[in-house]
């Protein structure tokens, strides 16, 4: 079962993190469309409130969370009740899967992937966006998280952790981007660069051969 507690009690505070933080918000937008594959029918898993699969053109998504879906729905996106271990979607019925953060709140991460590699048309692509703990930011959060109502059920990976999971599951060719250099929130520098290892926020690409 993901860990939608927090996301289920605290949907309002969770959208206010983006009213609050606008420009973090936009380059965490500019990293993932740095990676942005063309595609016909897309989906994100964890869609959540819709925050990225609005602006990056995604209709439709996942979302265990009945509050969240609800408050996308109104956005004008599909959702549809479901976890990233157990996606409830035929088999390679998918050119491109998003997932942000989300796999931070998995109880698989592994599974999540292979299950997204399932659903994948050959030739596909994934994006995974997280935040690494190899980071300032990261390390922060991962010794605060007890202090925080999203981030205490959560699993922190580093970069080359999420690569590695990638591999596992079957993708290829993956490729890296990086934003939010600084130790803090309120100290952060946007700008999008190549690779890990530097700025908190990471995406990752990977594709289905």
């Amino acid at each position: 079962m993901a860990k939608i507690g927090p996301f289920e009690e605290h949907t309002e505070a969770y959208e206010e993190w983006f009213e609050k933080h606008p420009d973090l918000y936009r380059w965490e937008i500019e990293a993932i469309r740095e990676l942005l594959p063309p595609f016909e029918k897309g989906v994100e898993i964890g869609i959540g409130t819709g925050r990225f699969a609005l602006p990056l053109g995604i209709k439709f998504g996942i979302e265990p969370s009945p509050r969240m879906a609800a408050l996308a729905g109104k956005k004008g996106l599909e959702v549809t009740p479901g976890t990233a271990e157990e996606i409830p979607l035929p088999d390679e019925s998918v050119d491109f899967v998003l997932m942000v953060t989300t796999i931070c709140f998995v109880d698989d991460p592994l599974k999540a992937l292979k299950e997204i590699h399932r659903i994948l048309r050959p030739g596909g692509w994934v994006i995974v966006g997280f935040v690494d703990r190899d980071t300032p930011l990261g390390r922060f959060y991962l010794k605060h998280r007890n202090e925080s109502r999203f981030y205490a059920p959560a699993t922190f990976f580093s970069a080359d952790e999420v690569a590695e999971l990638l591999r596992r599951a079957g993708f290829s060719e993956l490729k890296a981007v990086q934003t939010l250099f600084g130790p803090r929130l309120d100290e952060m520098e946007g700008g999008v660069k190549p690779g890990y290892g530097e700025g908190a926020f990471v995406v990752i690409r990977g594709r289905k051969e």
